[in-house]
């Protein structure tokens, strides 16, 4: 037995507390929380005596704190994202309440859109059901109702948390005063003049017929047709005569779409001769390319060019004032591409320069926009092809691939590429081909691929 054992025995057999002789903090709660117990007995309590009512009461006449709720979906659930964060909130407007504000805090549910949408069309799936056969008054009801179903069970989960607000009239988008007051709003722009039609590029999901947010995306590997291909240039001064600007893209289907080129005015340019090839190879032996210095080495090994030599530096303010013309130029694409300077582009990977079709991503958009003026000055048409409709098909805005398909309704690869290579072929524009493995978006729901398609946006 060691001394402390005996110590204490002798300590015991006294009578001594010695617990009585520490300096703890008094207080009422127990020792064992009993949450499980405890919960539902406080929230028991705070309805009976009505404690949000109580609130509103003592926060009469003081400043008010807003705290604008972003509304959850109401299409599930509730899971650990959801706990985190109306807990936070409840801490802040509680506190708030305690700090002399007035701090009503009114819940909210988004009863719109794909996460509600989805649902339904998943129950369809289930039933062995398609959703276009499904008349869209009818599917408006189906989620309409679903979605009244699961506002009454997250109310109650977020009650079971704690939370305290105004659970018996939270706003709804749904609520046909709140869709009133939208189209009440929406008409003030179109009576002043604000509201217009425009469109830009989305992501899109050809299976769930939507566009995307970026958090709705999430990036898988995937493998993409690549091609190297050459635009000539027009109207160009020696050396540049009768030479092309040779781009590389992953999106094949989107050369339809393409509107210009963009070049980096810090990149080193060269043009390229094609000393020696194969018989029949796409580049062929006396074809003059103008590449980036650092990528011309790549580019050629891609196109199994035997030899090559640089005839003359092309500097990046040579470049500002060209034009190109459409790879497909006699195919019903004998528009312009001019050449526009762009922050966007390295000499990292492809060629230097980047095929810019503003229908089919967001940087060629912006670029496409940002030399709105400039592109008027040349007498360039400037308006967005709609080439993509949103079953992923070209449209006549596309011609000679009308019908086409980029992604099939069920997330699988079409044709387009295949037959917008096959036309670069016959035009003998293509440089070279190949694939490439690399990450895609896809659609966090599907989990099939997206893609980016230029869409009417008021």
């Amino acid at each position: 037995m060691t001394d402390s054992t005996k110590t204490a025995n002798a300590a015991a057999a006294d009578g001594v507390d010695y617990s009585q002789t520490l300096f703890l903090p008094q207080t009422e709660f127990p020792m064992r929380a009993g949450l499980p117990q405890r919960e539902p007995e406080l929230l028991a309590r705070w309805a009976r005596i009505d404690l949000y009512r109580k609130l509103r009461e003592a926060g009469q006449g003081r400043d008010r704190f807003v705290l604008h709720d972003g509304p959850p979906y109401a299409n599930g659930n509730i899971h650990i994202g959801h706990a985190l964060n109306k807990v936070l909130k409840d801490l802040v407007t509680r506190s708030q309440q305690m700090l002399g504000h007035d701090s009503n805090y009114v819940p909210g549910w988004d009863c719109h859109g794909l996460p509600i949408e989805w649902k339904i069309e998943e129950q369809y799936r289930a039933k062995g059901l398609n959703k276009d056969d499904v008349p869209v008054v009818e599917f408006r009801r189906e989620c309409r109702a679903f979605a009244e179903h699961w506002v009454d069970v997250q109310r109650k989960e977020f009650k079971r948390l704690g939370v305290e607000g105004d659970w018996d009239d939270p706003y709804l988008t749904m609520a046909y005063p709140a869709e009133a007051q939208i189209a009440r709003e929406i008409m003030k722009f179109a009576e002043t003049g604000q509201l217009y039609r425009g469109s830009k590029p989305v992501m899109w999901s050809v299976v769930e017929k939507t566009a995307l947010a970026e958090a709705e995306v999430e990036y898988e590997e995937h493998t993409s047709d690549t091609v190297y291909v050459a635009f000539p240039v027009l109207n160009a001064p020696a050396p540049l005569a009768g030479a092309s600007i040779v781009i590389w893209t992953t999106t094949p289907w989107t050369i339809p779409g393409n509107r210009a080129i963009s070049f980096h005015n810090r990149i080193a340019y060269g043009l390229y001769r094609v000393t020696a090839a194969p018989e029949n190879n796409w580049a062929k032996t006396g074809a003059t390319y103008v590449l980036a210095k650092n990528l011309a080495e790549s580019v050629f090994k891609a196109a199994k060019v035997e030899a090559f030599e640089l005839v003359a530096d092309v500097p990046a303010e040579h470049l500002a004032g060209l034009t190109a013309a459409h790879p497909l130029r006699g195919r019903g694409y004998d528009f312009d591409v001019p050449l526009l300077d762009g922050d966007h582009v390295t000499d990292d990977a492809g060629t230097g320069f980047v095929h810019t079709a503003p229908g089919h991503g967001r940087e060629d958009f912006d670029i496409w926009m940002a030399n709105g003026r400039q592109l008027h000055e040349r007498e360039i048409e400037t308006r967005i092809p709609y080439t993509v409709d949103e079953d992923g098909r070209f449209t006549k805005d596309a011609p000679g691939f009308e019908g086409a398909q980029v992604i099939t309704d069920k997330g699988e690869k079409g044709n387009a590429n295949d037959v917008v290579i096959k036309a670069l072929v016959e035009a003998g524009t293509i440089v070279a081909r190949g694939r490439l493995k690399h990450q895609y978006p896809h659609s966090w729901r599907s989990k099939k691929p997206v893609i980016f398609r230029n869409t009417p946006q008021w």
